[in-house]
């Protein structure tokens, strides 16, 4: 039987001697076992309060009044000797382990035959969580993140004892990443993108005043491909659209089953029992972020009969101290043709690019063809490129060293201060024909020393607590807008502002390949198309 067993064998026997009004052998019996009971529950709370003992976060781990908790915790202060470095005081009953955070201390009351050394050690690791979730430490900031605070402390100490945990395991045990989940939405993901391929197909064929192709089901049953595609996009598709909200129904009888996102409600349902008991609650955001609350997903491209993707993707690394060490770019053009009368058509290519770029074309489009008229053309003329599917027809790769290449460059300037750092960022366009997208630029905060102070700064920032880092982010860098500042103080050094990361997404490519026109092999009549351009970051780092 293990300890975690014994607990209520112990607490049901107690109280069994306590109401029965044992006496003689029996009653020293029962203060045996209760002396044991004291022995195995060894911390009794943990708890952030201010200098002058007000509790603002306890959590006890043994059945505690609040009265009782408020009050060891103002009898607190008054036990300290002014003018003497302790770490830990001590009364008849408990004993209190301590450090102070600016304004405020972190106390765990413990019993007096605890382990000091492990208390130390556990009071550290309680230290340090509270910056994980708490941007500064002061009394407002942790009363809004109080609950993340609770399930914090609950993963360090169960029934008394500290767990075997460290700090990243208890950031991964409050987030609960559920691979389930992530795997449900990538299949969700998949079914609208297929659903919005039907659509696109039905539209198509009633363009075209064709009938909707059929899609087979399993074994002889078979239903029309109209009626397929409707249902299937008015089931998945009908899920972006906002709702609103109806009043809330009382359930026909309690659910006990495990749901994924839940945990918000059963905190604004703890939160209302409180507010009705009398208790003055803070409101918060619950770590929504603004931008990804009103982010609004960009409207389907309409695609013609013909359609091509050109994407690109560049990996880039650069020195602190200036340099290019690496930079690497891929691009591709894909081409997908929905109407088989489309099949047998040539891509006019432009290429404006002077950066030295390698263009390789796929083995069977006509290289000859290409090299002499930047024409993208089958091989044999009389055959046709796939129908519904996507195809690369040319792809191209850059490696260079020149700095003059780099599409935007960052300048971090961290210097030491007084009390720690002042941190210069800026950026530059160099590619004047480029428009990028949600930059954000995310430089590296050391951990435990609060929120920076933000001085001056172009665009907006998010400071991530959890992760130690400052996000810098821009919706738009283009020519009108091509250069920026970011000033913050933070306590650290120089090597922890690195390495500075950097992501964007572009609607026109670096290297200016382009298709212009598109046309019939028989009578280079043209032909509508459409076209979907990408430039976006695989990795993008200032060492």
């Amino acid at each position: 039987m293990t300890i975690y067993n014994l607990v209520p064998v112990i607490l049901s026997s107690v109280h069994n001697l306590l109401d029965e009004n044992l006496v003689g052998e029996e009653s020293g019996l029962g203060i045996k076992w209760l002396n044991s009971f004291l022995q195995l529950q060894v911390l009794l709370a943990a708890a952030v309060c201010t200098k002058a003992g007000k509790a603002i976060v306890s959590r006890q781990f043994v059945e505690m009044t609040r009265t009782r908790i408020e009050g060891l915790l103002a009898a607190f202060p008054k036990l300290m000797n002014t003018g003497k470095q302790h770490t830990f005081v001590e009364t008849e009953s408990v004993r209190y382990v301590y450090q102070p955070m600016e304004k405020l201390y972190m106390v765990l009351i413990t019993t007096k035959n605890s382990n000091i050394l492990e208390d130390l050690e556990t009071l550290r690791l309680f230290s340090r969580v509270i910056p994980e979730y708490c941007r500064a430490l002061e009394e407002n900031e942790i009363s809004e993140h109080c609950f993340d605070l609770i399930f914090a402390f609950d993963e360090i100490v169960a029934l008394g004892y500290r767990e075997n945990v460290n700090l990243a395991q208890i950031r991964t045990f409050t987030e609960m990443d559920s691979h389930e989940e992530k795997v449900f939405r990538a299949v969700r993901e998949e079914m609208r993108r297929k659903a919005k391929e039907l659509q696109q197909a039905r539209r198509d064929a009633e363009r075209q005043g064709k009938k909707a192709p059929g899609f087979g089901g399993f074994g002889s049953s078979t239903v029309s491909g109209g009626s397929t595609t409707s249902m299937i996009t008015e089931t998945i598709i009908e899920t972006d659209k906002p709702k609103v909200a109806p009043a809330p129904a009382r359930p026909s009888g309690p659910s006990k089953a495990l749901k994924l996102g839940a945990k918000g409600k059963e905190v604004d349902n703890f939160v209302d029992k409180l507010k009705s008991e009398g208790e003055n609650i803070i409101s918060s955001n619950m770590g929504k972020r603004t931008s990804e609350a009103t982010k609004v997903h960009a409207p389907p491209i309409n695609m013609e009969s013909v359609h091509m993707k050109i994407e690109e993707k560049i990996t880039l690394t650069c020195g602190r101290d200036g340099g290019l060490q690496n930079m690497e770019l891929h691009g591709m053009i894909m081409l997908r043709i929905s109407d088989d009368k489309f099949g047998r058509i040539r891509l006019h290519v432009e290429n404006e690019d002077k950066k030295g770029v390698q263009l390789q074309t796929h083995p069977n489009v006509d290289k000859k063809l290409f090299t002499a008229e930047s024409l993208i053309g089958l091989k044999n003329p009389e055959k046709s490129f796939p129908v519904n599917s996507d195809v690369g027809v040319l792809k191209w790769r850059l490696q260079t060293t020149e700095e003059s290449f780099i599409p935007l460059t960052i300048n971090c300037w961290p210097s030491e201060s007084g009390n720690g750092c002042d941190v210069n960022i800026e950026y530059e366009l160099q590619e004047d024909n480029l428009e990028l997208n949600d930059v954000v630029i995310t430089i590296p905060l050391p951990s435990g020393v609060g929120a920076p102070v933000i001085g001056e700064i172009d665009g907006e920032y998010r400071h991530d607590s959890r992760r130690n880092t400052l996000e810098w982010c821009l919706p738009v860098i283009d020519a009108k807008n091509k250069s920026g500042s970011l000033e913050f103080s933070i306590a650290g050094q120089p090597n922890d502002f690195f390495p500075v990361q950097v992501s964007f997404i572009s609607k026109k490519n670096y290297c200016n390949i382009q298709v212009t026109k598109v046309t019939q092999v028989d009578g280079n009549s043209p032909v509508r198309f459409s076209t979907e351009t990408t430039f976006l970051v695989d990795k993008y780092e200032i060492l």
